[in-house]
């Protein structure tokens, strides 16, 4: 009886209990042995001669020219080939992994590995995300360990504040700046995620600390996002100063809109011209009010010929100016009442027999005069 070679008997087992995705393939790419682990990865599955499919049918068909050029110069390599290309996994989803083979020439075979690249690409793909904001964006990104040392440094916004990528690197943060400074920066050395906005020497930071932790929950890094945001200050600021104009030039316009004129001795007239709304009658109360003080005015007429409608509330507060300007020692003359202001006026349900009222604002004027001319010198 023949007994079993035992260098074939280790490779068998090797190929049975190795925990990794091995392979033995010919130049053409078919699998002629493949690991355990390898065959359960990919749910390969003998054919009805007992072959395994071909590396190269487990490919993406967009990776699929890639691998067949690596593939094409395995024979002429003298180092292993590397690629890495998405296979058909078990559950036939698609995942990167890196293959990489060298050709044996007295065994005309291609001895091979896959290693999953998953983890890889996606490292890689943050690492690119990173590099992109920190060249691109207005933004410091740095990191210092428990002891407060810079272990990165590095942004587009170091330039911000006069300062070269890495300059920090090696220094101690608690060394370069006072106490007061890197407050924020213990909170995040005791787990505690930090934000805040500041301003140093004209330029305006909004800064994270972000607490970094090992398996154990313990607190070994800092790292610190910190993002110019003068630019945006200033478009708010400018914004700010706009809005502050825009609302200083509508006070003129409300006061050149209503102007208050002293057209007699002690009488003063104001003629209402446009939309005469709630914010507009507090308006003319006040500089109603502060005029018959300051003039020492005995009558005041309030002229709404230019006034064609106003709702209930505006009403209301036309109403309330006149027993104002009462309770100062004057009397408020209203003239020129529209048809449809005087059906407001009476919707409100308001006894106007205490208000005097004419219809043009001459006759209110000769209201006033006739009343003056009567009153004691």
């Amino acid at each position: 009886m023949t007994q079993p070679d035992s260098t074939t008997s280790t490779l068998d087992d090797f190929f049975l209990h190795s925990p990794e995705l091995v392979f033995i393939a010919d130049d053409g790419g078919a699998l002629l042995r493949t690991s355990r682990a390898l065959t359960q990865a990919m749910s390969l599955e003998l054919s009805d001669g007992g072959a395994r499919p071909g590396l190269g049918s487990l490919v993406h068909p967009n990776d699929k020219p890639m691998f067949d050029e690596a593939w094409g110069r395995l024979r002429a390599a003298a180092e292993p080939v590397d690629v890495v290309v998405r296979l058909k996994a078990a559950g036939g989803s698609f995942r990167y992994f890196q293959c990489k083979a060298r050709w044996v020439p007295e065994k005309n075979e291609a001895f091979g590995a896959l290693h999953d690249a998953e983890e890889r690409i996606k490292n890689e793909i943050q690492l690119k995300l990173l590099r992109a904001i920190n060249d691109h964006l207005p933004v410091c990104l740095w990191a210092i360990d428990r002891q407060g040392v810079f272990v990165l440094h590095d942004g587009k916004a170091l330039a911000s504040a006069g300062l070269k990528p890495g300059q920090f690197l090696g220094l101690n943060m608690f060394e370069l700046y006072p106490p007061e400074g890197t407050a924020e920066l213990r909170k995040a050395l005791d787990g505690k995620l930090s934000y805040f906005v500041n301003e140093i020497d004209g330029v305006h930071w909004e800064a994270w600390y972000l607490p970094i932790s090992n398996d154990r929950g313990e607190v070994t890094h800092v790292a610190g996002v910190t993002l110019d945001i003068t630019p945006a200050k200033r478009t708010e600021q400018e914004l700010r100063a706009k809005l502050d104009l825009i609302e200083r030039q509508q006070q003129v316009i409300r006061a050149l809109s209503t102007p208050i004129i002293q057209v007699w001795d002690r009488v003063l007239t104001l003629p209402l011209v446009g939309v005469f709304d709630s914010a507009r009658a507090a308006d003319v109360m006040e500089g109603v009010l502060r005029e018959v003080v300051r003039t020492q005015a005995r009558y005041t007429i309030l002229d709404l010929t230019g006034i064609e409608a106003m709702d209930t509330e505006t009403a209301d507060h036309l109403l309330k100016l006149t027993t104002a300007i009462k309770l100062l020692g004057a009397e408020g003359i209203i003239t020129g009442i529209h048809p449809a202001i005087a059906q407001t006026i009476v919707g409100l349900g308001v006894d106007l027999t205490s208000i005097e009222t004419r219809s043009t604002l001459r006759q209110g004027l000769e209201y006033c005069i006739r009343r003056m001319g009567r009153e004691p010198r």
